[in-house]
């Protein structure tokens, strides 16, 4: 069924919108990643409140949110009173303090928390205000540490490619998207990229095992290129977002990572920004796929993005031996760092998922999210290359020449098919998901709801997409 546009309640229209919010907005907000025609000629979504896992624009129309705003909203939208009220407290009592040489409660016991929830010994915790900033703050620790025990040479990092890891300066630099990084080039010294885990344009017949062989034989070959002892970490989302929902290929891919780490004195980040929290139904995605990393970051999820928040869990070692240090600190501060209403706002979320059992509802319904989404594929097959992701985070990779496995671009191309016909049938659903063209020009559909979804969220959503998909095929002549 197609969405309808719903009559806001007395209750919701008392709290009236300010008219001629997207103009204002087109005037004076510059936004993110957004490009020109939104400023211009196209129409602005205006979204004024949120329900469960949907939101709603400024006419009452109700729109399923397949992104979970951007793969971080992790409750939906109907905790946030109970959120307010533990950031309205703490407003109250402390509104602001520093963690620079004092603490308070909120930071100290959100600290301890994210211990408990770490794997391993991942029980000291630096707070950021998000990803980008987290990743920066993880590449600060990793070349401290180094140059602590003495290892000065190890300035060089190694990341994937087509990998997001943010857009400051350090952390845009791990980046493996050339086209977010190369207008800023020259960017941080010493960063290489190796093959991330896609499967799908891999050569026919390769096994997974022999994939996984494949990978990790040249990731130590490229350490040895570099020089071991000039590498300082290592950092990898457990599941690649940038490039399609990118899993392991076999459960001894990280454990390869792992060991080569290790045999070369590299630290291991794992770089848990979206994959932290719940997404794929374990607290944290290292421990889902079995691996120990030296360092994780983390934002999004960690409030389910009802307030900025990050930050990085580092090993004892890793703290210890840079306290330990000529500087006898960890030579990095935020203003904001450890800010005690976004840590309240953090402990109520934590909270709220434990007893909702949140992560335990995405670890049960990740198969029918597979089932269901799989259903659609097939449905969709002359457009549909590929399906794949875990736990509540699933990319569609959408061809025409199969054999190719490619966009072919008569009769339309990636991009106008993308403009001109499969964002606007999104839109008439009334369905929010991620659609991008990818770094081979095949487009992308990304799903990654509100961890709080339920079997029946999974059939509207997997009906929604089943009526895009068409929407956009019919009209395409495809």
């Amino acid at each position: 069924m197609t969405l309808q546009p719903e009559t806001l309640s007395d209750h919701e229209a008392a709290a009236e919108v300010p008219s001629g919010i997207a103009e204002i907005a087109k005037r004076h907000l510059v936004m993110n990643f957004t490009p020109a025609s939104k400023y211009r000629d196209d129409d602005l979504p205006v979204f004024v409140r949120g329900e469960h896992c949907s939101v709603f624009d400024e006419s009452g129309r109700r729109f399923f949110d397949g992104l979970a705003g951007l793969f971080c909203v992790q409750l939906g939208y109907t905790h946030g009173a109970e959120v307010g009220d533990a950031v309205r407290e703490q407003l109250a009592t402390l509104p602001f303090q520093t963690t620079w040489s004092v603490t308070h409660p909120p930071a100290a016991l959100l600290a301890q928390k994210i211990a408990e929830l770490a794997p391993g010994d991942l029980n000291r915790v630096f707070f950021a205000s998000g990803g980008g900033e987290s990743n920066e703050a993880a590449i600060k620790l990793a070349r401290q540490y180094h140059i602590t025990r003495g290892d000065h040479a190890r300035y060089k990092f190694i990341a994937r490619r087509v990998a997001y890891h943010g857009t400051s300066f350090g952390a845009m630099s791990l980046n493996g998207m050339t086209d977010v990084r190369k207008m800023f080039e020259p960017l941080m010294n010493g960063v290489r990229h190796t093959h991330n885990t896609k499967r799908y344009r891999r050569p026919e017949g390769e096994t997974a095992a022999q994939t996984t062989d494949f990978l990790l034989g040249e990731l130590e070959s490229l350490i040895v290129q570099e020089g071991a002892d000039t590498i300082a970490a290592l950092i990898m989302e457990p599941l690649q977002n940038a490039g399609g929902s990118l899993t392991p290929p076999t459960p001894e891919y990280f454990a390869g990572v792992r060991a080569l780490c290790d045999t070369y004195g590299i630290l291991l980040i794992a770089d848990e920004v979206i994959t932290g929290y719940g997404r794929l139904g374990s607290w944290f995605g290292s421990a889902h796929y079995g691996f120990q990393p030296d360092m994780i970051t983390f934002a999004k999820g960690i409030a389910s993005a009802y307030v900025p928040l990050g930050g990085v869990i580092a090993s004892d070692r890793i703290i210890e031996t840079v306290l330990d240090g000529p500087v006898g600190m960890f030579n990095h501060a935020l203003t904001y760092g450890g800010h005690p209403v976004a840590c309240a706002a953090a402990l109520k979320n934590l909270e709220i998922m434990e007893r909702e059992g949140v992560v335990e509802n995405v670890a049960a319904l990740s198969p029918y999210l597979g089932e269901k989404l799989g259903e659609v594929a097939a449905k969709h097959v002359k457009i549909v290359g590929d399906l794949r992701g875990d736990g509540f985070h699933r990319s569609f990779e959408l061809v025409t020449d199969h054999a190719a496995k490619r966009w072919a671009a008569d009769p339309l191309s990636a991009g106008d098919f993308v403009s001109g016909y499969l964002n606007p049938a999104l839109a008439e659903v009334g369905l929010i998901c991620r659609v991008a063209i990818d770094a081979e020009g095949n487009p992308l559909v990304q799903v990654s709801p509100p961890l709080v979804m339920t079997r029946e969220d999974i059939d509207e959503l997997a009906s929604l997409l089943d009526q895009a998909f068409t929407i956009a095929s019919d009209g395409a002549g495809l």
